[in-house]
């Protein structure tokens, strides 16, 4: 070989080396994301433990450090196939019927705020469950933590506050239990409510059910509760004219069952973790992605302000009045229509869609034209909302 031989080959070579370098680049910019999702995908199917030696607020708080505490101490220990399924209550076959049976304990922090207090809270939680079953609440236990020292008049307020409540749901409390403990020790007040409820539709409804084309519902504005009790702790100097959302959902449910049937994939109350934490919920357990549009989800200006003085999402806020449908592509006009005509679905509306990929994450288109991961709740914003 000359040298004018290898005269021609140097600059391909060079042009082999620069296109070998652009391409190796150009695959590291490509897979970036999907290296991010694989992150993801192996940290969530890992198995669930308590790195934690004490337990902290942030496991109460319905996000990460709660979910990972339910599947790593009481799934752990109590598993069976029902509790496996992870709902917001149990679905028991007996001789006489379908049944569904929930529970739920309520520690909120102050137990009187704008538009409620602990006793309506506890009923209507209760009852929710159920109806998220797709049941229809019947009986009600309750249970009274009571720190001594706390004021009889208002534990006759909150006793009248649950029977209102109670009676407005048309459910019965049968059953209950008190004890007293040292001051100092209960806060003032703490409720542990059990609910039973009659499953007489022929359908299951399921955070596994979903599919891709689906559409994903709530029935109004979201975060009124959550950001409701904070102000009215008086942390911040803020005066805003807003209520707690709390308020039974077995006759909306009701009417959407009837209205859209084997339609409904899914429903839950956004309570603790808000709208976020359900639709991450429901893309672990379908494995299915869930994109939600910024523009669409329904959140009060005040809410709004409040959160970005907050420094957090509505969409991670609670509510105690509000759901979330997951309805097959085909039923999604009948299923707000359904939920447009109840009083309590005034504000009701489609804020998101189910895809096939990336399985397992939910994902926000927001209001800029962006898109980004909304992962469960890391932390404890706003602690004692329910």
């Amino acid at each position: 070989m000359t040298t004018h031989d290898l005269g021609p080959t140097i600059p391909a070579r060079a042009d082999w080396a620069e296109e070998a370098v652009a391409a190796h680049a150009g695959a590291e910019h490509l897979t970036r994301e999907e290296q991010v999702l694989e992150r993801i995908a192996k940290a969530r199917a890992r198995k669930a433990k308590i790195k934690e030696q004490r337990i902290t607020l942030s496991h109460g708080a319905g996000g990460k450090a709660t979910h990972t505490l339910i599947e790593a101490v009481f799934l752990e220990a109590f598993r069976n196939p029902v509790l496996e399924q992870l709902e917001d209550g149990a679905s028991l076959a007996t001789d006489a019927g379908r049944l569904a049976f929930t529970t739920d304990s309520f520690v909120v922090s102050p137990l009187f705020f704008p538009g409620g207090d602990i006793g309506d809270l506890a009923v209507n939680g209760t009852v929710n469950d159920l109806a998220m079953c797709g049941a229809r609440p019947l009986h009600l236990s309750a249970g009274f933590i009571l720190e001594e020292g706390f004021p009889v008049a208002d534990l006759q307020r909150i006793v009248a506050s649950m029977a209102a409540a109670a009676q407005a749901a048309g459910v019965q409390i049968v059953t209950g239990d008190t004890k007293v403990v040292q001051r100092g020790k209960a806060d003032g007040c703490y409720i542990t409510t059990a609910g039973v409820g009659l499953l007489d539709r022929p359908m299951t409804l399921s955070a596994a059910a979903a599919r891709p084309g689906d559409v994903v519902l709530v029935s109004g504005p979201i975060g009124d509760h959550g950001i409701t009790v904070m102000l009215a702790r008086g942390e911040l100097d803020i005066e805003a004219d807003i209520e707690s959302d709390t308020a039974p959902l077995h006759e909306i449910t009701a009417g959407l069952l009837d209205a859209v049937g084997d339609g409904v994939r899914l429903l839950r109350d956004a309570t603790r973790g808000g709208v976020a934490t359900i639709c991450n919920e429901v893309a672990v357990a379908s494995q299915v992605a869930v994109v939600l549009d910024e523009n669409s989800v329904p959140v009060r200006p005040v809410v709004n302000g409040a959160s970005e003085l907050l420094g957090i999402d509505p969409l991670y806020v609670a509510c105690e009045g509000r759901l979330v449908a997951v309805v097959a592509p085909d039923r999604a006009d009948a299923a707000l229509a359904a939920l447009h005509a109840h009083p309590l679905g005034e504000g009701a509306a489609v804020i998101g869609t189910v895809k096939d990929d990336p399985p397992g994450l939910v994902l926000l288109r927001t209001a800029f034209g962006g898109t980004r991961i909304v992962d469960l709740l890391v932390g404890d914003p706003l602690p004692r909302i329910c």
